[in-house]
């Protein structure tokens, strides 16, 4: 598999649709997932990731088979996915309103029962924009709360907190549903 894949990259290189069509078909699925989750609805979903595929094979040429290129073509789609809803607000996407007098736990563990998958994505893309990109940053892309402040240009605070607030929200409509209290 891994020498069929620097074949593909390397016919990308060359601009070969035949690489192109390979390396879409093996990371279509796990790209497109990443754009639901961070996009509100399907069209936009479906806009960037081609928008970013485009980029992608663009710019295949500086991919220098060092390190994971699934992980190079993630962080493509997320930069990409960042800059689109960035544009959507005509002021900056996030806010600084982190208040260091808020207490709050880091890494707190919430109760929830079992949900299923598609009924959390529904739940993950009805978040306010930057409670979802924090919380898609920090739990399926497993950053750092530095990390995600460099990257949004915003404090550590603010990224802690608006992680804290999605979990609390994502929480909240979980157990409606499922006819649940919050202690």
């Amino acid at each position: 598999m891994k020498d069929d894949l620097e074949k593909y990259i390397r016919l990308c290189i060359k601009n070969d649709r035949e690489g192109q069509l390979k390396i879409y078909q093996l990371f279509s699925p796990v790209l497109y997932g990443i754009c639901l989750k961070y996009m509100k609805n399907e069209d936009d979903a479906k806009d960037v990731f081609q928008e970013a595929f485009v980029i992608v094979f663009q710019k295949i040429s500086q991919y220098k088979f060092e390190g994971s290129f699934e992980g190079w073509l993630k962080r493509i789609f997320i930069n990409k996915l960042i800059e689109t809803l960035n544009k959507k607000k005509k002021e900056s996407f996030f806010l600084d309103v982190f208040d260091a007098d808020t207490d709050f736990v880091e890494e707190e563990e919430l109760d929830v029962p079992p949900i299923e998958q598609d009924k959390l994505l529904e739940y993950i893309r009805d978040l306010p924009d930057q409670y979802r990109t924090v919380f898609n940053l920090y739990v399926f892309e497993k950053m750092k709360h530095r990390e995600i402040a460099v990257l949004l240009k915003i404090s550590e605070g603010t990224s802690k907190s608006n992680l804290n607030r999605a979990k609390h929200i994502l929480q909240k409509r979980i157990l409606s549903i499922k006819n649940f209290k919050i202690a």
